[in-house]
């Protein structure tokens, strides 16, 4: 859940970064060619499309097209982990006084069942340097400046009511994405729950409108597809026990 809010930090520090001195795209070096082809593939779908918003959706699209077998492992970690989470209470509960100890029993069991703790972190981490290339690109597009989407100027970041319509869309949409992606009734996961789409929303206000729309796709798009996934099976999860059951 830290993952988003590390990243829109590092797109606000690198705000300015990978442009030249008059604004425009700065292509040198890996990271420059990087973000050229976002922003090519960007200008390549506004040529098809004649609307800068739509080519946004296509580039969301696309992404989680490419992150889709990843969201699948995600899927079936967060199946593991709710089947789990008894017996991760109980070691909590045993070695209460003894961190240490609970992080060794932890690893034993995620390695009994093949769990990955990093496996719910994939498809942020592949889509971090999209995010932060497409932030570039948009920033560098000198066309977005005059360009509406659905009444809402695409490079906008003042206080309008289309962009606390924006911001108030991201928060919601984070909200839901992240009540379906949650693993258990842990309270810690609920506070977070209830932060990150205020941070969002905040973040979006202050951002160009067209990543908030991105971010609102890609909200838009995780649901859909944890909708239609959600029949994923685990592999290697224990079985439920029974009501007063004893562990074989």
């Amino acid at each position: 859940m830290k993952i988003p809010v590390t990243l829109m930090l590092l797109a606000v520090m690198m705000t300015g970064c990978g442009t030249n001195a008059d604004g425009t795209l700065d292509r040198s070096g890996f990271w420059g060619k990087f973000v050229g082809i976002v922003s090519d593939g960007l200008d390549y779908f506004y040529e098809l499309t004649t609307d800068y918003g739509i080519a946004i959706l296509i580039v969301t699209l696309i992404v989680r097209i490419i992150t889709l077998p990843l969201m699948i492992k995600q899927i079936r970690y967060t199946k593991v982990m709710q089947q789990l989470s008894p017996e991760l209470t109980k070691i909590r509960e045993k070695y209460k006084d003894d961190k240490q100890k609970i992080n060794e029993e932890t690893m034993k069991l995620f390695q009994q069942y093949n769990a990955n703790p990093l496996a719910g972190c994939f498809p942020i981490l592949v889509q971090m340097p999209i995010l932060l290339a497409l932030y570039q690109a948009i920033n560098s597009n000198q066309a977005l400046k005059e360009h509406e989407f659905l009444g809402i100027l695409l490079l906008s970041s003042t206080q309008s009511i289309e962009n606390i319509i924006l911001a108030v869309l991201a928060a919601g949409t984070t909200y839901i994405q992240s009540k379906m992606s949650m693993v258990n009734n842990d309270p810690n996961t609920k506070i977070m729950i209830a932060i990150m789409p205020l941070m969002i929303g905040f973040f979006t206000w202050q951002f160009p409108a067209a990543l908030g729309l991105y971010w609102i796709f890609s909200n838009i798009l995780t649901i859909v597809q944890t909708y239609f996934t959600k029949g994923i099976k685990a592999p290697n999860a224990p079985a439920a026990p029974a009501p007063g059951g004893k562990k074989k």
